[in-house]
């Protein structure tokens, strides 16, 4: 494929530009419901400002995978998702050849007595992720979700993309992205990245989230949440994330624990039996059941 097809050269591509600038960006974030704390907005920030990929770190249900999410209706980008697993390659978040349709044309061509012609060109191509956001017109925020459940060798594979936002294609030479995209890698830190992956990014570790900031994000994601409700909820999920166990419970855990109870709680159920019946929605693990249940009364003191 020539420079003149339908893919455009590498090299031409610039830094992603930042359409906000820090203030505007923390206020449009919390227009969409995301509460990030001041060095999560600068992370985003400089992410956008220097074209640079961001890698979030943090513990599951902390909302490193909602960052892509509410960054591509920030910005008014597609959002392309690449959620890793082991045995990821590049054939799987590139680009495969559609050998079914390469194998139809064929024989097509042989009972028509025509010439086969090219069997690698565009239309025979089946477009994954990563390729799908290099050819992005108005660019795309590209999430590359859990990368620590891929393989280090996929790892590697990434590099040449995150470097320079091009990729190598044997078939069609190097192809570089019209318009670069805006990269948000997650982690749960399952495994240790390897340091050239990270030096290619900007690091963002996501903590839980503190009392006041954690109120602000049910309030604003369960409508009808009261206030004094909200206080206690929080209360009771801090002292539930300071037990020893085994998974403990993220934003989204606390959000539906939230949702389950004020559904309770308006089906008559007093507040505190509310929380404790849907507790369920909150721990997803039997002997952190056991555990919470043994200290409940601490737990849901003044709720």
């Amino acid at each position: 494929m020539t420079p003149g097809g339908p893919f455009p050269p590498a090299g031409g591509a610039s830094v992603a530009a930042c359409p906000l600038d820090e203030r505007a960006l923390a206020s449009a974030l919390e227009r969409e419901g995301y509460f990030a704390d001041e060095g999560l907005r600068t992370a985003v920030h400089l992410a956008l400002r220097l074209g640079r990929p961001l890698l979030l770190e943090g513990e599951p249900g902390v909302g490193k995978t909602e960052v892509a999410s509410v960054l591509s209706r920030v910005v008014g980008r597609e959002l392309i998702r690449l959620q890793c697993f082991e045995g990821l390659d590049a054939g799987q978040a590139l680009y495969e050849w559609d050998y079914p349709k390469q194998l139809l044309w064929v024989r097509v061509a042989e009972s028509r007595g025509q010439e086969v012609g090219d069997l690698y060109r565009e239309e025979f191509l089946l477009r994954r992720p990563l390729f799908r956001a290099l050819e992005a017109d108005r660019g795309a925020v590209l999430l590359i979700d859990e990368i620590d459940r891929a393989d280090s060798e996929f790892e590697a594979f990434l590099l040449e993309f995150l470097g320079d936002f091009q990729i190598t294609v044997p078939e069609l030479g190097t192809i570089g992205a019209r318009t670069p995209p805006i990269v948000v890698l997650t982690s749960n830190r399952t495994r240790e990245l390897h340091d050239a992956l990270k030096r290619r990014c900007l690091y963002h570790w996501i903590a839980f989230p503190e009392v006041d900031r954690e109120r602000a994000i049910l309030r604003a994601a369960v409508p009808g949440l009261e206030e004094r409700a909200a206080e206690g909820l929080v209360r009771a999920v801090q002292r539930v994330r300071g037990l020893p166990l085994l998974k403990r419970p993220g934003i989204a855990e606390s959000v539906e624990w939230a949702r389950g109870a004020t559904a309770l709680a308006e089906g008559g159920s007093p507040w505190p039996v509310a929380l404790r019946r849907a507790l369920g929605l909150l721990i997803k693990d039997e002997e952190d059941t056991r555990l919470v249940a043994g200290h409940a009364e601490e737990l849901f003191r003044d709720v």
